[in-house]
């Protein structure tokens, strides 16, 4: 019966015939189990692709009730496929997951671990300073985002900064970080950390690397004397007389604390209404102090590289080099002369000789009594004549052209404060002219009031350590 294209089962009743002695049903196609064959010859079922178990005696082994395995082997094969399937997809994932994780870990850290070791180690050397990361201010200022640029000068770019705790901060990037050393440029910081006065920025912390040199500052909230002296300052009113006037000697309070109460003392060299920052209360704060070089116990010092804003240095300093405590004082009447008049009369002209005019100018008005002319229109006639003729009396003798004739800051200070004490007590000041050109307060007056509030004896509240 072989190759006659039989299909079907094999029949039950010819398997078994008792007389059957040789059955050939071979490359037909009969499906099904093959049942007990009692021929003597049951070799011949080959070419049956559709035969279960066909190479078995016994037949097939019947599963869930009667299925057999020509149905079963393919479904077993299929659900096996899809669980390898399963498996493949979830062991990849979770290597996926694993070498993510740790190559996230891996890199925080490469970056944490130098930082924290580099924070030990100049922590023990700078003290109370603060070290941080430049990751970290890079992060805090949004990659150093020009939207968050303060301001900038001689010295480096100003960037707006908040922490990771919410803190507000001033970061200023310097422009030349190869100039100073490792070490000294440490020995600098840890003297202007000293400084701790309230009319002086405090340090608040730091960054040195390879490349980079910043500096963190506590953020000043009313920004500097020169944004507010420009009329409008994001909708907020100018600086009105009373306040103008205590800017001045908070400045020249801090200005003070630098030349007589630091050790060694620190020449500002820049003195100037950009550089003056005002806090939450208006209170004047002298920022930039110390970036040029500190200064030795000797009375001058002498560089090769002049620091400062042309129009506020003093001319010995420009032409030699040469810079003292007198130095700061020109600086000093500089910007008693701007907030008296408001930037645009200094901003005409930017050199010395615009400069040396301006004084000529306001010496003039002093003698011909119209220093009314002086001052800034923005504040409409709402000023203290008395107060004017002081402060221009001081502006005259800060901006001589000999150093050795200029006052103390201690000096400036005094009539500063006897002035507006005596005006807002409603003093009469009816006084000859005691200044070379005619003010109408001098600096050998000394407070006769044991209640004065003289910023001259400062209140240990203000300092921090010895100096």
């Amino acid at each position: 019966l072989d190759k006659n294209n039989l299909s079907g089962q094999i029949p039950i009743d010819v398997a078994k015939l008792p007389g059957l002695t040789f059955l050939d049903i071979s490359f037909n196609n009969l499906s099904g189990t093959v049942p007990k064959i009692y021929a003597h010859d049951y070799s011949s079922l080959v070419g049956n692709k559709f035969l279960c178990n066909s190479s078995i005696l016994h037949g097939c082994t019947h599963l869930n009730g009667g299925t057999n395995d020509t149905v079963s082997r393919p479904s077993n094969k299929t659900k096996n496929h899809h669980q390898l399937a399963l498996a493949i997809s979830l062991s990849v994932t979770c290597a996926t997951i694993f070498v993510l994780f740790f190559v996230c870990w891996l890199n925080y850290c490469r970056w944490r671990l130098p930082f924290a070791s580099s924070d030990q180690d100049l922590e023990m050397e700078l003290g109370h300073l603060k070290h941080f990361s430049f990751h970290g201010l890079q992060s805090a200022t949004d990659n150093f985002n020009s939207k968050n640029i303060l301001g900038q000068g001689g010295f480096g770019v100003v960037y707006k900064g908040c922490l990771r705790n919410g803190t507000l901060v001033a970061v200023k990037r310097l422009k030349d970080p190869d100039v100073t050393g490792e070490v000294q440029f440490q020995t600098e910081l840890e003297l202007i950390g000293l400084a701790v006065h309230r009319n002086l920025l405090r340090l608040y912390g730091f960054c040195m690397t390879s490349k980079e040199r910043l500096l963190v500052y506590p953020y000043m909230p009313n920004g500097s004397v020169a944004d507010r002296l420009r009329e409008y300052h994001h909708g907020k009113p100018c600086l009105d007389w009373s306040k103008r006037m205590q800017i001045a000697i908070g400045a020249a309070r801090g200005l003070l604390y630098l030349h007589e109460q630091c050790n060694p003392k620190i020449i500002h060299r820049d003195v100037k209404a950009a550089n003056i920052l005002l806090d939450g209360s208006f209170e004047a704060v002298v920022g930039d102090f110390g970036l040029a070089k500190l200064l030795d116990r000797q009375d001058s010092h002498v560089t090769t590289a002049v620091r400062g804003t042309v129009g506020h240095i003093a001319p010995e300093y420009l032409s030699t080099g040469q810079s003292s405590e007198k130095t700061d004082v020109y600086g000093f009447g500089i910007l008693l002369l701007e907030l008296i008049t408001g930037p645009k009369t200094l901003s005409n002209g930017h050199g010395q000789s615009q400069k040396g005019m301006i004084i000529d100018w306001v010496r003039e008005l002093n003698e011909e009594k119209k220093l009314d002319k002086l001052v800034d229109r923005d504040l409409k006639d709402s000023f203290d004549v008395a107060e004017l003729e002081c402060a221009v009396g001081v502006i005259l003798e800060c901006t001589l052209t000999n150093p050795i004739l200029r006052p103390k800051m201690s000096e400036v200070l005094q009539a500063l404060e006897s002035n507006v004490t005596l005006a807002e007590n409603g003093v009469d000041l009816n006084r000859e002219a005691l200044l070379p050109y005619g003010g109408s307060c001098s600096f050998s007056v000394r407070h006769e009031d044991p209640h004065d509030s003289s910023s001259f004896i400062i209140e240990p509240i203000e300092l921090s350590g010895p100096r």
